[in-house]
């Protein structure tokens, strides 16, 4: 008579050690499976979710370089038209020489802005904002010295944004035309600021206030992309002046000193 087989135990994976096997190899792949998702994905993927990024042929496009750039062709759209204002409204040589610097300045910054526009693709603005327009109707309004205080003072303010949003973008943008932009820009926005600043009518104290109730630099102004980003349109190639293309007009000493 034959003895009853003992009871099967787990074996495989049914028994201890299989059971430990599983565990180990379930956590193993709960580890990897971050690493494996974020394997050979492109960074500029989570660049155009983040900040609005776009790949071009000069490199990548960041939602805050074409912010910069349709901001630049905004300011030409009102600060020429007010340099050429300043040529005979001023009362003082200090103005009408600050006249001379703005639509010299901005002729050539504004060409450069066209050109880059062109070749990214972007459509620039064709006119100036609200709040540009109103200052132009502020400048259009007054008369004598009320004239040269408010035109030192509200293009002194203008003048100081726009440099400071310069600097920002050509110290972060990947982009070979924004960054050659950047560069005319910082250095015309500059020239701009000191020869308001010789006129003696720039507001020290309200232009603090101003510039420290605006707290944060203005919001990114979320644009369309470029139409056809990789490539563009070809459009004319932008061109940096070359040097000594500095302006021609002599600057003038202060009228009385700025605040210490």
């Amino acid at each position: 008579m034959r003895r009853p087989r003992p009871p099967v135990r787990g074996k495989g994976l049914f028994s201890g050690t299989g059971l430990i096997i599983v565990c180990l190899a379930a956590t193993m792949c709960a580890l990897l499976y971050p690493v494996w998702s974020y394997t050979d994905r492109s960074p500029a993927g989570v660049d155009v979710l983040g900040s609005q990024t776009v790949p071009t042929r000069y490199g990548p496009l960041s939602g805050l370089d074409r912010d910069f750039v349709t901001k630049l062709r905004l300011a030409g759209l009102w600060e020429l038209p007010a340099g050429r204002q300043a040529r005979h409204k001023g009362t003082t040589r200090a103005v009408r020489t600050a006249g001379d610097h703005l639509v010299e300045g901005h002729t050539r910054l504004d060409a450069m802005v066209r050109a880059v526009t062109a070749r990214l693709g972007l459509v620039p603005p064709d006119g100036p904002d609200a709040q540009q327009r109103s200052w132009l109707e502020e400048l259009d309004a007054a008369r004598g010295t009320d004239y040269d205080r408010r035109f030192a003072d509200v293009l002194r303010l203008a003048h100081g944004r726009m440099f400071t949003l310069a600097a920002q973008v050509r110290a972060g943008t990947r982009n070979s035309l924004v960054r050659d932009l950047a560069d005319v820009a910082i250095t015309t926005e500059l020239d701009h600021i000191r020869v308001l600043e010789a006129t003696g009518d720039v507001d020290f104290e309200a232009l603090a206030r101003e510039l420290n109730g605006a707290g944060t630099p203005p919001a990114v102004t979320h644009f369309p992309v470029p139409l056809d980003p990789t490539t563009g349109p070809a459009g004319g190639v932008p061109t940096a002046p070359g040097p000594g293309a500095s302006p021609s007009y002599p600057l003038p000493p202060a009228t009385s000193s700025p605040p210490p």
